[in-house]
Order: C-alpha cells, then sequence, then structure tokens
C-alpha cells in the first residue's frame, strides 16, 4: 500500500483504458451488442419512469421504489457509457485524471444508490409479508419519499470522500487502468504516493455495501420464516413469487459486484479478461434487466406498458 515516490518520475495526468485484450481488431464489432444493450437499458427505465409517473393507479408505495432503481441504473449507464463507446467505436483509449476521478465518483455514487434501493424494497418486500393490513400505514407514500431522499443523500455523503483521496495522490509513470472505465480501486493502484487512506476508506464502503447485502438476507430469512408459517400452501407460493423479481434483481447486481471486489484484491491469482468481463457485466446487465424483470414479473406495470405501446400504435395508424 505505501509506494515510494520519486522525484524524478514524471506526473502522469492521463490514464489508459483498455476495452477488451487481444480483440482489438474488432472492438467496432463488440461495439453494436454494447450500443443495443445501453439503448435497450435506457429505454427501458426511462419507460418505467413515464409510465409510473403518467398511471395514477400506480401512484402507490409498493410502485415509488421502481423510479428510484431506474434512475440508479440510468445514473450508471450515462456514467459509463461515454468511455466505453470512445473505446469500441473509436479506441479512443485516454481519459484525463480529473475526469477519470469524476467518473469514478458517479460509477460508485449510483451503485451505492442502487444497493440502498435494493435493500429499501427488501424491507417493503418484508413489511408486505408480515403486516399486509398494515402495508398501506405502515408505509405512506411520504414516508417513502423521505425514506428514498435520506438513502440518496447517505449514499453521496459516502462516496464523496473517495475523489478527494484520489486527487491528493501522485500518479507517476504507471497509467494504464483494468477497464473501460474508472474505478477507485483500480486508479489507487497507480499512485506512486501513500495510497493506505484510500485503500482503508474504499474497503469501508465496500464493507458498507456488504452490508446492505447481508441485511438483504436478514429481511428474507423474515420473509421465508412468516411464509412457511402460512397453512396454505397456494398461499406461501403466492407470496414469495411477489419477490421473485427483487431476488433476481439483488442476484443480478452483487454477484457481479462482489465478485469484482474480490478479484481486485486478488489480482495474482485472477484472469485479467475475467475481470473486465466481470466488471463490464457489473454495468451492463443490472440496468438492463431490472426493466425487463420488473415489466414480466409486475402484472400492473406490463398491462400499462402493453396498453401505452397500443396507444402509441394506434397514434401511429
Amino acid at each position: 500500500m505505501m509506494l515510494p515516490l520519486n522525484a524524478s518520475e514524471a506526473a502522469v495526468s492521463t490514464f489508459l483504458l483498455v476495452g477488451i485484450p487481444g480483440l482489438e481488431g474488432v472492438h467496432i464489432w463488440i461495439s453494436i451488442p454494447i450500443c443495443l444493450m445501453y439503448l435497450m437499458a435506457i429505454l427501458g427505465n426511462c419507460t418505467i419512469l413515464f409510465v409510473i409517473r403518467t398511471e395514477p393507479s400506480l401512484h402507490e408505495p409498493m410502485y415509488h421504489f421502481l423510479p428510484m432503481l431506474a434512475l440508479s441504473d440510468l445514473g450508471l449507464s450515462f456514467s459509463s457509457l461515454p468511455t466505453m463507446l470512445r473505446i469500441f467505436l473509436f479506441n479512443t483509449i485516454e481519459i484525463s485524471a480529473d475526469a477519470c476521478i469524476a467518473q469514478e465518483f458517479f460509477i460508485h455514487g449510483f451503485t451505492e444508490m442502487e444497493s440502498s434501493v435494493l435493500l429499501i424494497m427488501s424491507f417493503d418486500r418484508f413489511v408486505a409479508i408480515r403486516n399486509p393490513l398494515r402495508y398501506s400505514s405502515i408505509l405512506t407514500s411520504s414516508r417513502v419519499l423521505h425514506i428514498g431522499l435520506a438513502f440518496a443523500f447517505k449514499s453521496i455523503l459516502l462516496v464523496l470522500p473517495l475523489p478527494f483521496t484520489l486527487k491528493r495522490l501522485k500518479y507517476c509513470n504507471k497509467c494504464l487502468l483494468s477497464h473501460s472505465f474508472c474505478l477507485h480501486q483500480d486508479v489507487m493502484k497507480l499512485a506512486c504516493s501513500d495510497n493506505r487512506v484510500n485503500f482503508y476508506y474504499g474497503l469501508f464502503v465496500a464493507l458498507c455495501m456488504m452490508s446492505d447485502s447481508m441485511l438483504i438476507a436478514v429481511f428474507y430469512v423474515f420473509i421465508l420464516k412468516t411464509v412457511l408459517g402460512v397453512a396454505s400452501h397456494g398461499e406461501w407460493l403466492k407470496a414469495l413469487n411477489t419477490c421473485v423479481s427483487h431476488t433476481c434483481a439483488v442476484l443480478i447486481f452483487y454477484v457481479p459486484n462482489i465478485t469484482l471486489a474480490i478479484m481486485h484484491r486478488l489480482p495474482k491469482h485472477v484472469s485479467p479478461l475475467a475481470m473486465i468481463l466481470i466488471a463490464d457485466a457489473f454495468l451492463l446487465v443490472p440496468p438492463l434487466m431490472n426493466p425487463i424483470l420488473y415489466c414480466v414479473k409486475t402484472q400492473q406495470i406490463r398491462v400499462k406498458v402493453l396498453e401505452k405501446l397500443e396507444n402509441l400504435g394506434l397514434k401511429s395508424k
């Protein structure tokens, strides 16, 4: 963690990103599915926002969390989109240190925000199954709004020190990053000055996110305990079915996230290609899959989306 600083070493003001090593010649073809995934993710999350905003029947507490999740996904997409498209479309791998640090802040900020939203949604499912008769009185619209704002504020405060701790470091000679975008743990490894503060604070942020996943697991233990206490087999199947979308969203988000965190702390035992693919999946897959999951598994949203599409089709005729 402590790196010697040689005064004769030139300071680095530009970092180099990577695409997929060994496949540089076909980056233009790889850009096609990446562009499609980004387009579908942005379209899907904007559709969720539009439908919930324009449909009064969806202005209920249980549907207020989906716009929060959609905004987090859009933030993740727009944070990583510029550098990934520059690399795969134009083979432009340079990024200034300031732009890299700014991108790192937004990626980690929206990642932490999505983790918080998934935690809130698990609490929502817990309350809905544990106290269905009191659900509306416990999670009112104003209370949901206040919870969402509090967690968003917490996410920003948690990652706010990251760019400042990176900015104070000295970067000499080494400038090649490991991904198509900037991550805190990746940038700090290039420093030739003491980066212990970055290491420990980055570990603290990672542990905070891990605590979110552990709390989600605790809520699901309580949910299972409650559901298994229901006498009717059909009723507990119906109750568990309401958690399917959220469970899939949790797995899609946390599995690559935790895997990537472990890979960065054990770099000698990990293939660079595997690390790149996991990182790309972490930023591409959740924003793409979350709207699909909730449209497929949530009947009210699915019906309203289909109605909107039918109305657009009729208007075009």
